[in-house]
């Protein structure tokens, strides 16, 4: 039976995910690493090996730009929360999640998420959808669609953040 809804959110869904393959598409590790500038959100590697993200204490514009290695940390924290608290058990916190260290092994995060993500919302049904019974995380008391709406709002983002940030590296190497 067909599903408008659902087809509609994964077709978004789809579209979000082209772009953010097409900016992580040939992304290095060394541009993931590579600041902006002097101030800004970046990840750093702790004595237990681990990369930690900084966590902004607002969203100002003085924090400054942040790093691709950041952004795609956000981007994997922000999906790897909802998928737990929407299809798990809902215990995942922002200090478990870790940037993965190289940007072979964020194309390779990212991807797992996107499948485990798209596998799961293509099994709901409307009423799933409709219903606020997954609702746990950003957002409460919601029709899940809108959890869902909201990834794709958020993929999208993201993926012209990264994209904007690589295109920056790109000018400033050359004229470096």
């Amino acid at each position: 039976m067909a599903n408008p809804l659902k087809d509609t959110l994964l077709g978004q869904l789809e579209t979000a995910w082209a772009l953010t393959r097409y900016h992580l598409e040939g992304l290095t590790t060394e541009e993931c690493l590579r600041r902006p500038a002097q101030v800004g959100l970046h990840v750093n590697r702790g004595a237990d090996g681990h990369w930690r993200a900084d966590w902004p204490e607002h969203e100002g514009y003085s924090l400054g730009p942040a790093s691709i290695a950041w952004l795609t940390w956000h981007l994997g924290f922000w999906w790897s929360m909802v998928q737990n608290h929407s299809f798990g058990d809902a215990s995942l916190q922002q200090q478990q999640v870790s940037w993965p260290g190289t940007a072979e092994e964020v194309r390779a995060w990212l991807t797992r998420l996107h499948a485990g993500w798209r596998t799961s919302v293509d099994q709901l049904g409307d009423e799933d959808l409709r219903s606020t019974g997954r609702t746990r995380w950003p957002l409460k008391d919601r029709p899940f669609a809108d959890i869902v709406a909201w990834v794709n709002l958020e993929l999208m983002k993201n993926a012209a953040e990264i994209g904007y940030a690589r295109f920056v590296l790109a000018v400033s190497e050359r004229s470096g």
